[in-house]
């Protein structure tokens, strides 16, 4: 169905067309006057008069679908339930976590260290389309937070809270954190999950990494403390064990970052919690294409008079200022 926008411009189409055919005619009786001894301008000034339809055609289909299309309203994207990121935190809450030789002083605590790295991730993350779970993990592991929408609760547990005590005291087992985190995601959506491991280092068997389900889309083993000066715990040197945490991101098939001191990279959260968005072109509607039409149109309705005054011919009469 034919609207009015599109009824005008091919009436305005036909008129700048008849317009244009009866000004060439005029203008043909005085062409060597302007043009020169050849009487025709140049190649390109030839095809000014379909630029000059076609702009004006597009101008007005542009104006009149403007004039008469419904305002738009835009609103923010609701994201629907089963499209929502997951992101697991498995903690370190062992008491050496409480150490002070993290940050680029060497002054705070690991545990302050790992707040400051997921509040910064926080701040660069569509925190709208994620859900959050915290497990700690010592001698064991327990979920702290399933899947919440509310930042503010896992900021407050990670905020110095002594989970340890929840405890009996005795060796890091990090890989007990991580089956707690394959087993809660493993009903989630496909490669809908990240898993956060922040810990300053445990030993690892050789044997008995837990297989992460389909839903684990990425791994990041973030290790926390001064990974060369240790500090005594109970008589022993503790550290941060890189070596043995870049050992568990690669049998996880993920990434290891040493984050003592510098927040985690900007291109790295990318890759972590990239969300799948729509084509911004299949976000153009009737609107869209009115705006840009009639601002081409515009352009050159403006910019060809004055090209061809400048261009349109290379025949320049007069005297030259030279003679």
């Amino acid at each position: 169905m034919v609207n009015l926008p599109e009824i005008v411009a091919i009436a305005v189409l036909i008129s700048s067309l008849g317009t244009e055919w009866l000004h060439a005619r005029r203008t043909e009786r005085i062409a060597h006057l302007i043009f020169g001894p050849s009487g025709k301008p140049a190649l390109w000034a030839r095809y000014a008069p379909i630029f000059r339809c076609i702009a004006l055609t597009a101008a007005s289909w542009g104006l009149l679908t403007l004039m008469n299309i419904t305002p738009k309203v835009y609103k923010a994207k609701t994201i629907q339930e089963t499209d929502m990121q997951h992101i697991v935190i498995v903690l370190d809450v062992s008491p050496s976590m409480k150490l002070e030789d993290a940050g680029k002083s060497g002054s705070i605590s690991r545990r302050k260290q790992a707040f400051n790295l997921m509040e910064s991730f926080f701040k660069r993350v569509p925190m709208d389309q994620m859900r959050l779970s915290l497990i700690a993990v010592y001698n064991g592991a327990k979920p702290v937070v399933v899947d919440t929408r509310d930042a503010d609760v896992v900021r407050n547990f990670l905020d110095g809270v002594d989970m340890y005590t929840a405890f009996e005291s005795g060796k890091t087992h990090l890989f007990e954190g991580l089956e707690l985190a394959a087993e809660l995601s493993r009903n989630w959506r496909r490669e809908s999950t990240t898993i956060i491991l922040l810990s300053d280092g445990d030993t690892v068997p050789a044997q008995g990494m837990p297989p992460m389900p389909k839903s684990v889309k990425n791994t990041l083993v973030v290790g926390i403390g001064n990974p060369v000066t240790g500090r005594f715990l109970d008589g022993k040197n503790s550290k941060q064990d890189s070596s043995t945490l870049r050992q568990i991101a690669l049998r996880l098939g993920g990434q290891y970052h040493n984050g003592n001191e510098k927040n985690i990279p900007g291109e790295t959260i990318n890759n972590l919690t990239a969300v799948e968005n729509e084509s911004p072109f299949k976000r153009l509607g009737k609107r869209e294409y009115a705006l840009a039409t009639l601002t081409i149109s515009a352009i050159i309705l403006a910019m060809l008079p004055v090209l061809l005054v400048r261009f349109g011919t290379r025949w320049k009469p007069g005297v030259s200022r030279e003679r």
